[in-house]
């Protein structure tokens, strides 16, 4: 049986950006689902599980980052916000609210195929390099379901993008990442955005562990280098 194509979840109030983006993905293969409101769009997310949601922050009756922080809690969805907002502070909040890409209008349509494209392959990639199970110092990751496991059963949801930068460190225990890896490995641009988004992941990582943020076991920081976990990782 021939495996489904990618299916790319459209949210924007506007109709002839729906349009174009849709002609452009299914040009290059992809499935697509368009929605011009969030209540729409979130009563879809009950029947289908899109690989990727492109969300408009400027709609009608929800506030787009609200949502973009739900899909990123509570989706396994590759989230990239598409908006006309270019301050490099709202790229950064949007980014810190657990959105894995920004692209800012108005856009090239080949931009957005590429950038869609790339996340998928790495997120192929990241499937078939690594187990969906990790266990480490108490915890158990489990990435398929987007969730950290204490000891005693207690669940904590960690986002998409929470959940790249835990896999990173997983797979390279007791190894110095710079940064300059991390952006390599992870995708963006690399500058003061990128660096404040992998700060803020790495802090509500570290939170949702239980670490002391002025004495963290596991995360540590190595100041002008980058950063090294310690706990010992066992893959499923």
């Amino acid at each position: 049986m021939t495996a489904k194509a990618p299916l790319v979840a459209i949210l924007d109030d506007e109709p002839e950006i729906r349009r174009m983006l849709q002609d452009a993905l299914e040009e290059a293969g992809l499935r697509t689902l368009a929605y011009a409101r969030a209540t729409e769009f979130e009563a879809a997310l009950n029947r289908v599980t899109p690989d990727v949601c492109l969300v408009d922050l400027g709609l009608p009756d929800r506030d787009g980052l609200a949502l973009v922080h739900r899909l990123a809690l509570e989706s396994g969805a590759v989230i990239i916000i598409i908006s006309g907002r270019a301050q490099v502070q709202d790229r950064v909040t949007g980014l810190e609210l657990g959105a894995d890409d920004y692209i800012i209008k108005p856009f090239d349509p080949a931009e957005v195929v590429a950038r869609v494209r790339a996340h998928l392959r790495k997120g192929r990639s990241g499937t078939e390099r690594v187990a969906q199970e990790a266990r480490f110092e108490g915890w158990t990751a489990l990435f398929d379901r987007y969730l950290l496991v204490n000891k005693d059963g207690a669940e904590v949801a960690f986002s998409h993008a929470e959940g790249e930068v835990l896999r990173l460190f997983l797979e390279s225990p007791k190894r110095l990442i710079s940064r300059a890896q991390m952006q390599e490995s992870l995708g963006g641009a690399a500058g003061d955005s990128f660096d404040r988004a992998m700060d803020v992941r790495i802090s509500r990582l570290r939170t949702k562990l239980g670490e002391d943020p002025k004495n963290p076991l596991l995360i540590k920081t190595i100041y002008g280098a980058g950063y090294i976990f310690l706990g010992d990782v066992v893959w499923a």
